[in-house]
């Protein structure tokens, strides 16, 4: 899921975004894809990255301006930046990259790191996705994919970190959520989804608590659910 460093410095530089900008994230749900941008720029080395509470839907309910047409410059940027991914990764040299990145390893897990853990239970793995999804009672949205979780998976819904605003809850609530969850912040935590993406929103929930190094499985279900079941085990409704 996570773009290669060259792709995601070409695109991000094709924006006009220095390693010496502050960078403020916001999504028209209020919480859902902002985190995850968030996660990337911190995965890749730019900790100067805040994520706007409540999103659009706040910002408009505060009765702050909002524009109307979007300025030429911003859509050159915008085509600049799906340009430069695509030149990236189609082994083309895209004009010279003004950000540059530094992976940051320590919140990036990977299927295999994964699977080890399931053997060790070193760190608690945390799913972002609904409760019908991960007991394998309700379908995942993509076709193929069945139902179910990682053994030994704890389930925190991601609409669990926010109020209806939609607001990021306060520390004290979003701790008290983990706990009755059965999770200890205590421990190392690795938090997944569905494909990487609603993970952030825990990871976002768990910083604002003051676990700032979680890593995110980004293959997360679709990935796991396509590896053979005896060396991958799942827990889903046809009992495998």
């Amino acid at each position: 899921m996570l773009p290669s460093e060259e792709a995601f410095a070409a695109a991000v530089s094709a924006l006009g975004i220095t390693n010496h900008d502050k960078v403020i994230v916001y999504d028209g749900k209020g919480f859902f894809s902002a985190p995850r941008v968030w996660w990337m720029f911190r995965v890749l080395g730019h900790n100067e990255v805040w994520v706007l509470d409540g999103g659009l839907p706040q910002w408009r309910a505060s009765g702050y301006n909002l524009g109307s047409n979007c300025p030429d410059d911003t859509i050159l940027k915008s085509k600049a930046a799906n340009s430069a991914i695509q030149t990236t990764y189609n082994g083309e040299l895209a004009n010279a990259s003004t950000f540059q990145t530094e992976f940051q390893p320590q919140l990036f897990w990977t299927l295999e790191k994964v699977k080890y853990n399931v053997a060790v239970q070193a760190h608690q793995l945390v799913d972002a996705r609904s409760r019908g999804r991960f007991d394998g009672v309700e379908p995942e949205p993509r076709k193929g994919v069945r139902s179910g979780h990682i053994p030994g998976t704890k389930c925190v819904p991601f609409p669990e970190m926010f109020d209806g605003s939609p607001m990021l809850l306060p520390a004290d609530e979003l701790s008290k959520k983990f706990e009755q969850a059965g999770i200890s912040l205590d421990h190392p935590i690795v938090v997944t989804c569905g494909s990487g993406v609603t993970a952030c929103i825990l990871a976002l929930g768990l910083y604002r608590v003051g676990k700032h190094d979680i890593p995110v499985y980004d293959g997360s279900w679709t990935e796991w659910e396509a590896q053979p079941d005896i060396d991958y085990p799942k827990f889903t409704c046809t009992g495998s």
